[in-house]
């Protein structure tokens, strides 16, 4: 017969490309959900599903009451054409899981199938939340807390678990306070006047504007922040024109800010609206400017990172986690639970060689499956240590 750890690796690796091959973008997770909630029920968890659009939540009581831990997956995947030749690769063009939510998936099954087994001797609850849309702003997280994800009974800690290609496999990636950045988008819109390429003095070219608008805002990082203070301002959509000889009418340009602190946070629509109205207007132009606030800083609490700095030791060993020095400038609706209740989002360490060290959203993106497991033991034994059970 397998060992216990045999079949948890079997469990988690089988769950995990199973999810993989099957991708679904952000808010129509329908399959994704409908096969947690049945594997779920299977183990014997109590399960609510439609929680914020397609959110699943499970449900442990314990044998005795006591307090209520949470631990949270993102389902949605991305919109990108997979490039990985392997036999579990996405079946649905255009859509990949490029950011290891089919992991965060199957090792939040895994925990379930541990502390399935733990029921009788827990003191408390755990709560389950497979959670829609984070790829996709405002995210699923907001949904799920509007539904009353964390509530009935009330969760007093959450924890969330990612999977990081920049980490070596197998170590835990943790900081205390702010871990990552809060992210807006914005869209600028030059309007100038169209006309034949051989004649721009008849016209007002806005591709030159839109040029000049995406070098400009790059002073906003480099001359009205503290450079002791992390921001991002990148453009990553700039589309104008129909034809090589033909000046047109308007550019767009779309992109994200990202920010650490406070001031910046507040600050960065109106640089962005001050340098992209003013670069337009020098050039004779004109530019609209639209702001969209993201995610909101997503900020451990350190009482909580202490918590489980002691739980990976114990359970991987001392060299296991890794302290983060800096923030990460990128963006993560978990924010929105460590709002409503203390925790901890950490990092899963999945690179093991070149084919696993590509970045997220890479159409290469891909994980060492040997950490899976021991994903979902740091999950469930994270449950088990907040509610008392050390065994």
């Amino acid at each position: 017969m397998k060992s216990s750890d045999s079949q948890l690796k079997d469990y988690v690796i089988a769950w995990r490309r199973r999810i993989h091959a099957a991708p679904e973008l952000s808010f129509h997770e329908v399959l994704t959900s409908k096969a947690v909630a049945a594997e779920l029920k299977r183990l014997g968890w109590q399960v609510k599903t439609g929680v914020g659009g397609t959110g699943v939540v499970g449900l442990l009581k314990g044998k005795s009451q006591g307090r209520t831990v949470a631990l949270r997956a993102d389902m949605d995947a991305l919109p990108v054409q997979e490039e990985n030749q392997v036999p579990y690769r996405s079946k649905n063009p255009g859509k990949m899981h490029a950011c290891g939510h089919d992991g965060h998936c199957a090792m939040l099954l895994g925990a379930a199938s541990i502390l399935a087994n733990k029921k009788d001797h827990l003191k408390g609850n755990v709560k389950l939340l497979f959670q829609p849309g984070e790829e996709t702003p405002p995210g699923g997280a907001l949904g799920m807390i509007a539904a009353g994800a964390l509530e009935d009974p009330r969760v007093n800690a959450v924890f969330g678990l990612h999977l990081d290609s920049s980490l070596p496999s197998g170590r835990i990636g943790l900081r205390q306070g702010p871990m990552m950045a809060a992210s807006d988008n914005f869209k600028i819109t030059v309007k100038g006047r169209g006309g034949h390429a051989a004649r721009p003095h008849n016209c007002l070219d806005p591709i030159i504007a839109g040029a000049q608008i995406v070098a400009a805002l790059q002073t906003i990082v480099s001359r009205r922040i503290d450079p002791a203070r992390p921001a991002v301002i990148t453009v990553g959509r700039f589309a104008s024109g129909t034809k090589h000889n033909i000046i047109p009418e308007t550019a767009l340009l779309e992109g994200t800010a990202r920010s650490i602190d406070r001031h910046t946070w507040k600050m960065l629509p109106v640089w962005i609206k001050q340098v992209a109205e003013n670069t337009a207007r020098a050039n004779g132009l004109r530019a609209e400017v639209e702001y969209e606030r993201g995610y909101p800083v997503l900020s451990n609490d350190p009482k909580m990172i202490g918590f489980a700095d002691g739980v990976i030791q114990s359970l991987l060993g001392p060299s296991a986690a890794v302290h983060i020095p800096d923030p990460l400038m990128g963006g993560e609706d978990f924010a929105y639970f460590l709002q409503k209740a203390p925790g901890a989002f950490l990092r899963l360490g999945s690179c093991k060689d070149a084919k696993t060290a590509f970045p997220w959203h890479h159409p290469k993106f891909n994980i060492d499956e040997e950490v899976l497991p021991n994903g979902a033991k740091l999950l469930a034994e994270l449950a088990k240590r907040y509610l008392g059970l050390s065994a």
